[in-house]
């Protein structure tokens, strides 16, 4: 029989953080349907007390993220009068930071989202992708931190958005049946190229899908079966060839196909350091 519950999540930032924590801890439980009440930018007691109403109306369970002392109190101690649970869910890690630091923390709401760096970083690495987005602007793909490769329809365009969020520089281009690579391509010595595979039945769903998306009904060579398990042993022979590391993403979402690439990528520079340091050892 499913479960039926309330999850109230109130956060003093965005609530992005808090989110991916909670979904990511709901996705080990099947067979429960979650009602999710979000409240963000949760900074004055007024706009606490429209969270504290909701969780009178809903009992179930509380996470939060607050960092002032007078907010975070009033929510436990309400928690506390109802008995209904209530986590804060960045409470551990900072206690961890204060004592491995020796000080103690700012109670800086939204401080991971302030305009530093490291935040324009990502906003260029952003922009870099969307210019370089499905092979185009090859002048400057050589700036590209990495290239993804692929044919269509293996999620190319998503992991580049999801690792410029992560201050990456990721362009993409796409292999085409009959259609020789582009100069630019294989001229490129900065980047880390990197070919997206899928197996051949998995991408036949996924276009078939897609054209199913856009009211194509007719088969085309596009979705043939034969035609793409040609094609997919073409591409994995261009990989081989090229000697590029290679991802299966036949079963992986966008999130775990970044994270494979950002383990490539820090490979790579770790291999790099080494190969530096023994060349100064060596002069």
């Amino acid at each position: 029989m499913e479960k039926n519950v309330h999850v109230h999540l109130v956060s003093d930032s965005t609530g992005e953080t808090l989110n991916a924590i909670v979904n990511a801890a709901l996705a080990q439980f099947e067979g429960v349907e979650v009602n999710t009440h979000a409240f963000a930018l949760v900074r004055s007691e007024q706009q606490l007390q429209r969270a504290l109403d909701q969780i009178t109306q809903n009992s179930g369970l509380v996470f939060f993220t607050l960092v002032n002392p007078a907010l975070r109190q009033k929510l436990l101690a309400h928690c506390a009068a109802l008995q209904t649970p209530c986590m804060d869910v960045m409470e551990r890690p900072v206690s961890v930071l204060r004592r491995f630091l020796g000080t103690a923390e700012t109670h800086r709401p939204g401080g991971q989202h302030e305009v530093d760096r490291r935040y324009l970083d990502r906003i260029e690495a952003l922009n870099f992708t969307m210019q370089h987005d499905d092979g185009q602007s090859l002048d400057s793909i050589n700036d590209a931190d990495v290239i993804l490769v692929g044919a269509s329809r293996t999620s190319k365009t998503p992991t580049c958005v999801h690792l410029a969020t992560r201050g990456v520089r990721a362009g993409n281009i796409p292999l085409v049946p009959g259609v020789p690579l582009p100069p630019a391509l294989l001229a490129a010595t900065r980047p880390m190229i990197v070919g997206l595979w899928v197996s051949p039945d998995r991408l036949v769903q996924v276009r078939r899908n897609r054209l199913a998306s856009m009211g194509e009904a007719r088969d085309t060579d596009y979705v043939d079966p034969e035609l793409v398990r040609a094609e997919m042993a073409a591409t994995r022979k261009l990989y081989d060839q090229q000697e590029w590391p290679v991802i299966d993403v036949s079963r992986r979402s966008i999130e775990e196909t970044a994270a494979a690439v950002l383990n490539l990528l820090s490979e790579r520079q770790e291999k790099e350091k080494t190969e530096k340091v023994r060349a100064g050892a060596g002069s």
